[in-house]
């Protein structure tokens, strides 16, 4: 097996893996403490979860479309034009139970992972995307799937230094 296809094989490991290390993040916390936050002004462990999992149904959009329409363009600048609180505060990420974004999240990887395996084409294929700047680039969904796989440990992170903060 040559590095590259080995390297693609890991990354989409660590993708297909981001819903059980989450899982495990938050193993045995009671409801009331995914309130818990690292310090005020962080978000809390349930608002990380729901981000975590909508900022994932977010890319597996861009991710389909590279296979279905190549060379398109994604454009996400209605919700790059609002600060990451506000959409925690518009989708209600303090309030809401995490059970259907963790629901949602494992489907989505799992989704995606199929995807990868029986379409290996969408490694390369790539869509026109327009950054928050303003600038163009071509991306492809490579890119995306090692950039998701990779946000997912740094929220783990997060996660973990709530818990030693509070003593859980």
């Amino acid at each position: 097996m040559d590095d590259q296809r080995s390297d693609v094989e890991a990354t989409i490991a660590r993708y297909a893996d981001g819903p059980n290390q989450l899982e495990a993040a938050i193993a045995g916390l009671p409801e009331e403490e995914l309130d818990m936050a690292e310090s005020d002004g962080t978000w809390t462990i349930r608002q990380i979860v729901h981000h975590v999992a909508d900022g994932d149904d977010i890319w597996k959009v861009f991710i389909k479309g590279a296979l279905g329409n190549p060379g398109g363009k994604f454009d996400l600048q209605c919700y790059w034009a609002t600060p990451q609180d506000e959409w925690a505060k518009s989708w209600a990420y303090a309030i809401r139970e995490i059970g259907p974004s963790l629901a949602l999240f494992r489907a989505n990887r799992t989704h995606i992972v199929q995807l990868l395996e029986h379409m290996p084409e969408v490694w390369e294929r790539s869509l026109l995307v327009r950054w928050p700047d303003g600038e163009e680039e071509e991306v492809k969904a490579a890119w995306v799937v090692k950039m998701q796989a990779q946000h997912v440990p740094g929220h783990l992170d997060d996660i973990r230094r709530a818990r030693q903060v509070h003593g859980v």
